[in-house]
C-alpha cells in the first residue's frame, strides 16, 4: 500500500533541526529538500511515508557532557542512569535557536511553496489540503527563554508556538527526568516560581506547554496553573515500561480531563518493558501503548510524536517513509478508517485549535 491510502499523518515531536545544526554547513537546507542517505527525515521520505507536518524541535545540545538525546550503549543494560549537562544560560542558548529557525527559514523559502511554517492551526490544515509540508516550531528546553519574557516575545513573532520549559536538564523554570531506568518520574521539586509565569505567558499568547520531559511535580503544577489543554508531545505509558519519561495512568487521566494529548513516542526505550535501546522492537509493542494511552486519555487524546532523528526507533518503521508500515500495522490492529483519521492527525489538530490564538 502507498501513502496516498492512508491519512497523512501530523508529527508531535521530531529533532531534524538538531541534525542539520550538528552538520555545520550553510547550505544543509538541500540536503532536506533533495534528500540524503542519513537520519530518518527529509522531504522526499516525508512525501514517501505521508507526513503531513509536526512540531520540529529546537534543542540546544550540551557543550561538555554526551548528548544523551542522541543516546546509545549507555541505555542497554538492565539498569542505567545517564549523567546530564549542567543548566545553560540565556546567552548561550539563544544564539542557536536563532541558528536552527533560520534553517527552517531557509528550508521554507527555497522549497519553492512545497514547505510552509504554520502559526495557526487554520494555516496547518490548508496545508494538508494543499499538499504541503507544515511545520510548527517547537522549543524543547526553555534555556533561550529570559525571565522577563522578552526573548519570548520576539521568538513568538518569529513562529514559536510550543514549548517544553525543561529538556532532561534543569533550567530556571524547572526540573526534567533524566533519563533513568527503572524509575518514576515522581524525581525532585516542580516548577519555580519563573515556570508558573511562564506556563502562564504562554496562554495569553496561546503558546502550547509540552510537559513531556517535566518530572511528576512539574506536571502537576502545569495541570494546575495552565487552561489550555495539557499535552504531552512524545510520552509513552509507564504501566508498559517503566522509564522516568513515561507517564502514569494518573497522568493520562488528568490529560484526558483537560481535553489534551498524548504523541506516541517511537523510541524504543520508551516503548520496551525492558528499556532498551533496541531497533529490534516489534510494532505490537508500539500498538500496545497507543491502546494503553487510548484507554486512559480517551480516543480523542492521542496521536503521534515520533522522536525522529532523535532516537533508536523500531527497525519496521526505519525512517519517515516507514510510516507506511505503522499505518497498515495499525489497520491490522483492528482500527477503522474514523479512528485513523483522529489518531494521524485530527486529535492534533482539534487540541492545536483550542491551543494556539488566531
Amino acid at each position: 500500500m502507498s501513502a496516498d491510502q492512508f491519512p497523512l499523518l501530523f508529527d508531535g515531536h521530531n529533532d531534524l533541526l538538531l541534525r542539520l545544526f550538528k552538520m555545520e554547513k550553510g547550505d544543509v537546507q538541500h540536503l532536506f529538500l533533495d534528500g540524503c542517505s542519513t537520519g530518518h527525515l527529509d522531504l522526499p521520505r516525508m512525501i514517501k511515508g505521508g507526513f503531513g507536518g509536526g512540531l520540529f524541535a529546537i534543542f540546544i545540545p550540551p557543550a561538555k557532557v554526551k548528548d544523551t538525546d542522541s543516546k546509545g550503549e549507555e541505555m542497554s543494560g538492565p539498569k542505567y542512569d545517564l549523567p546530564l549537562s549542567p543548566e545553560i544560560p540565556v546567552h548561550e542558548a539563544l544564539p542557536i535557536v536563532f541558528a536552527m529557525i533560520a534553517i527552517l527559514n531557509r528550508i521554507e523559502r527555497e522549497s519553492k511553496g512545497r514547505v510552509k511554517i504554520c502559526v495557526t492551526a487554520a494555516e496547518i490544515r490548508e496545508c494538508f489540503n494543499s499538499g504541503v509540508i507544515a511545520i510548527v516550531i517547537h522549543i524543547e528546553g526553555a534555556e533561550a527563554i529570559d525571565k522577563e519574557f522578552n526573548s519570548l516575545e520576539v521568538l513568538y513573532r518569529a513562529g514559536l508556538r510550543s514549548i517544553g520549559p525543561v529538556w532532561s536538564r534543569p533550567t530556571q523554570f524547572g526540573h526534567g527526568v533524566p533519563f533513568r531506568f527503572p524509575s518514576t518520574g515522581d524525581i525532585g521539586p516542580g516548577l519555580t516560581d519563573s515556570g508558573k509565569e511562564l506556563v502562564k505567558v504562554c496562554n495569553q499568547l496561546g503558546v502550547m506547554i509540552d510537559v513531556s520531559h517535566l518530572n511528576e511535580a512539574g506536571f502537576w503544577d502545569v495541570a494546575k496553573i495552565s487552561g489550555a489543554p495539557l499535552i504531552a508531545t512524545h510520552s509513552n505509558a509507564y504501566a508498559l515500561s517503566r522509564q522516568s519519561r513515561n507517564l502514569t495512568d494518573r497522568q493520562l487521566a488528568a490529560i484526558g480531563e483537560s481535553n489534551g494529548l498524548v504523541g506516541v513516542n517511537f523510541a524504543t526505550a520508551f516503548i520496551r518493558a525492558d528499556g532498551q535501546m533496541d531497533a529490534d522492537t516489534d510494532l505490537d509493542e508500539l500498538l500496545h501503548h497507543m491502546d494503553h494511552l487510548i484507554e486512559h486519555v480517551g480516543i480523542g487524546g492521542v496521536g503521534f510524536g515520533s522522536d525522529f532523528d532523535g532516537a533508536t526507533i523500531p527497525g519496521k518503521i526505519g525512517d519517515v517513509a516507514g510510516l507506511v508500515n505503522m499505518r497498515q500495522a495499525m489497520i491490522a490492529h483492528g482500527y477503522d478508517e474514523k479512528t485513523m483519521d483522529m489518531l494521524c492527525h485530527g486529535n492534533w489538530l482539534r487540541v492545536l485549535e483550542q491551543t494556539f490564538k488566531a
